[in-house]
């Protein structure tokens, strides 16, 4: 039965009545691919204290409670004070599960493992009736067996729902606009691949793994002299790479506008469009923030219903591959000879860099902007040092105020101190957005820079 469709821009649906236990399992983000998963964690600064982000949207999303968290590294904690002090946020609780940690537990609960440890029978006696992590592996669901629990989502509808390839296809069958693609099943025929691009007229492509993720499995390449020496086998775990046309104004009449994103929330009878944004890219494409809603929306109205027309129809798709939770959509917006045209890049079947702003944003201000950005130092700082810099400048957010930033995760050093953060603006437009966020940062004692989400 095909789920009923909501689309809400800034309203947060009707989340979880339901309690979990929250596994903060980065290591399994590709699944089995292990050579992908390595290349991402050495590349994101600060990866080990991601899932912290997690904390302040948790007891949004599943409402019953209790719920408890698992985090790969320990939270700042002087952030915690702010978010459930100042912001009277709800949080979980937590402990400091990292990947060898989990590994164990996951021994542990082998049929020939040793399941009287302390730590499994306190999982087993956990009020939470359910399991989630950022995705849904198949340890995930060995551990949710064994503690006589549920996973959110299936294993199927986890690991497909990030398929980009099978989404491609539905994107065929709908007979929504894709990108000029071709398959390449190995290394050795990627040339030939560019080479039928560059005859069509592109002088970019890109390389895209069946499932990556912020900026992981793909990469964009010269179609006149590509450099294939530095080409992972990774790309082609899943099976064919998809070499795809580059569309920006490189390419013969293209107007890059824009990427656009929709978020998600998909129950087991409803799937909810409850926010759209747009993704702030470095020069690589990279993710590194969020804003919403998309700035040219205003110059490009007609935008909107496309954009949602084309996310109800990703969402649908999704919920029937047997995922649960929260996802993103992500699109690029071109003007190609004249006309604007919205495409399906991919999509996010799990909490996003842009889940956790757009839940807190629409929870504390349901109209209005709000810009999302990582920030890097060049030198740590104590988080207590940091809150005090923000609220001196005047624009840390307490609840009731027009406009401020929420700081809603500090990524930390070894030593605990702050080295990259996460940082939301609220405001009424987003001048006023950039505006907070310039005074912020003229108080920071440290130089700082943008950096990957």
């Amino acid at each position: 039965m095909a789920p009923e469709v909501k689309i809400i821009p800034g309203r947060l649906p009707q989340f979880w009545d339901r309690n979990v236990l929250f596994f903060c399992n980065m290591h399994s983000i590709f699944y089995d691919n292990q050579e992908e998963v390595n290349d991402l964690i050495s590349q994101i600064y600060g990866a080990h204290s991601y899932g912290s982000r997690v904390i302040s949207i948790l007891n949004l999303l599943f409402r019953q409670g209790p719920n408890k968290i698992f985090l790969e590294a320990a939270p700042e904690l002087n952030l915690l004070d702010y978010l459930s002090g100042d912001l009277r946020l709800s949080l979980p609780s937590f402990a400091v599960l990292d990947h060898r940690g989990y590994q164990d537990l996951v021994a542990s609960l082998n049929p020939a493992g040793s399941e009287g440890e302390l730590q499994v029978e306190d999982l087993k006696a956990h009020a939470a009736t359910w399991v989630d992590g950022f995705v849904t592996d198949r340890l995930l669901v060995k551990v949710a067996s064994r503690l006589n629990k549920r996973t959110i989502s299936t294993f199927e509808g986890s690991k497909n729902g990030n398929n980009k390839y099978l989404l491609y296809h539905h994107q065929l069958e709908r007979r929504l606009p894709v990108f000029e693609t071709l398959l390449a099943a190995n290394p050795r025929e990627v040339p030939a691949a560019l080479d039928r691009l560059r005859q069509l007229g592109y002088s970019k492509a890109v390389v895209k793994a069946q499932i990556g993720a912020s900026g992981y499995g793909m990469i964009k390449l010269n179609t006149q002299d590509p450099r294939l020496d530095s080409m992972p086998e990774y790309l082609f775990f899943e099976g064919p790479a998809m070499v795809q046309g580059w569309l920006d104004e490189e390419a013969p009449g293209v107007r890059r506008i824009g990427s656009p994103s929709i978020q998600m929330f998909l129950d087991d009878e409803v799937v909810s469009l409850f926010d759209w944004t747009e993704q702030i890219l470095s020069e690589a494409s990279v993710h590194e923030g969020n804003m919403s809603p998309p700035p040219y929306i205003q110059e490009h109205p007609e935008l909107k219903d496309e954009l949602f027309r084309q996310g109800a129809s990703a969402g649908e798709w999704l919920h029937a591959q047997g995922y649960r939770g929260t996802a993103s959509t992500d699109f690029v917006v071109i003007q190609r000879d004249g006309r604007n045209q919205v495409i399906i890049c991919e999509i996010n079947a799990r909490v996003t860099g842009a889940t956790y702003p757009a839940v807190l944003a629409r929870h504390f201000m349901p109209d209005g902007c709000w810009r999302m950005r990582n920030i890097q130092f060049r030198k740590s700082l104590d988080g207590d040092q940091l809150l005090s810099l923000v609220d001196h400048a005047q624009v840390l957010y307490r609840p009731g105020k027009a406009k401020g930033i929420i700081p809603f995760n500090f990524n930390t050093d070894e030593r605990g101190k702050v080295i990259k953060g996460q940082f939301l603006c609220l405001g009424e437009d987003h001048e006023q957005c950039s505006e907070i966020l310039a005074k912020a940062w003229t108080e920071l004692p440290v130089e700082w820079g943008y950096d990957r989400d």
